[in-house]
C-alpha cells in the first residue's frame, strides 16, 4: 500500500492509500466515525464504518483524542460535498501516539496570551498555517525575482561591529577581549561594499532592534531582505521595489488562493498592486496631514497614525520621498536640490499597513559621508573599513530593505505583525 500525501491525493482517486499524520477533530454518529485528518501538506476527512473497517478498528477510533498522532489507511474517492474536493474511506487505523492529556488548544476561543504562550501548538492551527504557507510563497517569490534579475545573495554578518541606524535600538553582547559586539540592525554597510564588488546583490535573514515599542508594528527579531545596486540612483531604487513588490503579491495571489480564502482576505485591493505606484515628497505629505488634523512638523519623522493615512488616501502603495536629513540616517546622500533632506523614500503598504521598506541613494563622497558621521557622534574608527569603500572606486549607489512580516501582515490583511512570524520575539516575550 503507497504512503501518500494529503495535497497528492487527487492522483490516487480508487486506490487504497494510506496517510500519515495527525487527528485534528473528530466526530462519531452511530457505528460511523469521521475522522478530521492533517498531514502538513494538506487536510481531509475519513470516514470509518464498521463495515469497512470493523468494530475493532471502530472502537480503537472511539478513543482517539486529538492530535494523535495516525497512520490511517483507506481507499481514496472523489467527492465534491468535501472541502478538499476527497475523502478516505477507512479502513485501518495504527495509532503512533494517542495523547495521554487533552489537547491544551481546543476549539473553544482562547486569549491571545495564552495562544502566544503555547505558540508552539497553536502552529497547527488552520490561521498560523495559512499564514505560514503565504511566507513560505513571499519568501519563494523574492529569492526568484532577484534570480531572474541577475543579483547576487551575500549572506551579512549578525554579529558587528558598526552601528547600522540608531545607537538606540542595539542589542549590546560581549565578544571575548574585542568589547561589545551588536546583533545587526541592518546587513546595508555589508552589501555596500558587495555591490561595489558585485554590481547587484541582496541578503535576506534575521535582524535585530531593541525597540521598547509595544505598536501592532513591532517586533525585536524579524526578517529583513536588503538589496543594494551600483550605479543606481534613487529613481532606480523605487522603480526596482515596485517591480518587486507586484511580483511577490501577484505570485501570492496567484499560488495562495485557498490560503487567502481561509483568512477571509478580500484579495481585490491586492490585485490593484501593479506599477507605477504613488510617489509623494515627504513636504507634500505633512501637508496632507496637515490638512487632516495632524498636528506633524516639517522635520518629525512620520508616525504610524500618520502613515494610516496617507494610505487610506490611495489604493496602491505610496512612496513618501526627500525625508528631512535630522530624521533619518548618516549614510544617505544630501538632496542636491534641498540640502536639510536626503535622496531616500519610505514604501507604505495601502489599507492603512503603512510603511515595509526603506531604501535610499547612499552617500557617495568620502567627505560628505565622513562629515555625517561626526554630526551624529558616531566612533569613525569603527567605519574605517566603510569609508574605505568611498575611496576605492566610489560610485553612485542606492538600496533599501523591505520587512517580511509587514508585508505578510499587509498582504494576509492580518491585524498584528507577531501573527507573521512562526515564533514572535517582542519585548515582552521570548517563550517558547
Amino acid at each position: 500500500m503507497e504512503t501518500v500525501e494529503i495535497s497528492d491525493i487527487g492522483r490516487h482517486v480508487d486506490q487504497e492509500v494510506e496517510i500519515r499524520g495527525w487527528l485534528y477533530n473528530i466526530r462519531s454518529k452511530g457505528k460511523i466515525a469521521f475522522l478530521q485528518l492533517r498531514d502538513g501538506t494538506g487536510k481531509i476527512q475519513g470516514v470509518a464504518e464498521e463495515a469497512g473497517c470493523g468494530a475493532e478498528c471502530l472502537a480503537c477510533i472511539a478513543e482517539l483524542k486529538m492530535e494523535a498522532s495516525v497512520k490511517v489507511r483507506g481507499k481514496a474517492r472523489r467527492d465534491e460535498r468535501a472541502p478538499s474536493g476527497f475523502e478516505l474511506t477507512v479502513t485501518g487505523v495504527e495509532v503512533v501516539q494517542n495523547p495521554a492529556d487533552d489537547y491544551p488548544i481546543s476549539k473553544k476561543e482562547h486569549g491571545i496570551d495564552f495562544l502566544l504562550e503555547n505558540r508552539h501548538l497553536w502552529l497547527r492551527s488552520s490561521r498560523p498555517t495559512a499564514i505560514m504557507r503565504i511566507r513560505d510563497q513571499a519568501i519563494t517569490s523574492f529569492r526568484a525575482f532577484f534570480r531572474e534579475r541577475g543579483f547576487l545573495l551575500i549572506d551579512t554578518p549578525i554579529l558587528t561591529g558598526s552601528i547600522g541606524e540608531s545607537a538606540g535600538t542595539l542589542f549590546t553582547v560581549p565578544y571575548f577581549d574585542l568589547g561589545d559586539a551588536y546583533l545587526a540592525q541592518t546587513g546595508q554597510l555589508y552589501l555596500e561594499a558587495a555591490c561595489i564588488a558585485y554590481g547587484k546583490v541582496y541578503n535576506f535573514g534575521p535582524t535585530f532592534r531593541a525597540e521598547k515599542s509595544k505598536t501592532r508594528r513591532h517586533l525585536t527579531e524579524f526578517w529583513m531582505l536588503e538589496a543594494e545596486v551600483a550605479y543606481a540612483d534613487n529613481a532606480d531604487n523605487m522603480r526596482l521595489q515596485e517591480d518587486m513588490v507586484s511580483r511577490v503579491v501577484a505570485d501570492v495571489c496567484a499560488n495562495c488562493a485557498a490560503e487567502l480564502a481561509a483568512l477571509e482576505r478580500d484579495v481585490e485591493p491586492l490585485k490593484k498592486v501593479q506599477p507605477p505606484f504613488i510617489r509623494m515628497d515627504y513636504g507634500d505629505a505633512v501637508k496632507t496631514l496637515q490638512g487632516k488634523g495632524s498636528t506633524i512638523q516639517w522635520g518629525d519623522d512620520l508616525g504610524g497614525e500618520d502613515e494610516t493615512v496617507l494610505t487610506k488616501l490611495h489604493e496602491k502603495p505610496i512612496f513618501v520621498m526627500n525625508y528631512p536629513k535630522k530624521a533619518k540616517a548618516f549614510y544617505m546622500k544630501e538632496n542636491p536640490e534641498n540640502t536639510e533632506t536626503v535622496l531616500c523614500s519610505d514604501l507604505l503598504a495601502p489599507e492603512g499597513y503603512g510603511e515595509i521598506i526603506g531604501g535610499s541613494q547612499r552617500e557617495d563622497i568620502l567627505e560628505k559621508l565622513l562629515s555625517r558621521i561626526h554630526e551624529e557622534k558616531l566612533p569613525e574608527e569603527s567605519y574605517g573599513w566603510y569609508l574605505d569603500l568611498r575611496k576605492y572606486g566610489s560610485v553612485p549607489h542606492s538600496g533599501y530593505g523591505i520587512g517580511l512580516e509587514r508585508t505578510l501582515a499587509w498582504i494576509c490583511g492580518s491585524q498584528h505583525i507577531r501573527e507573521c512570524i512562526p515564533f514572535p520575539r517582542t519585548i515582552s516575550r521570548i517563550y517558547p
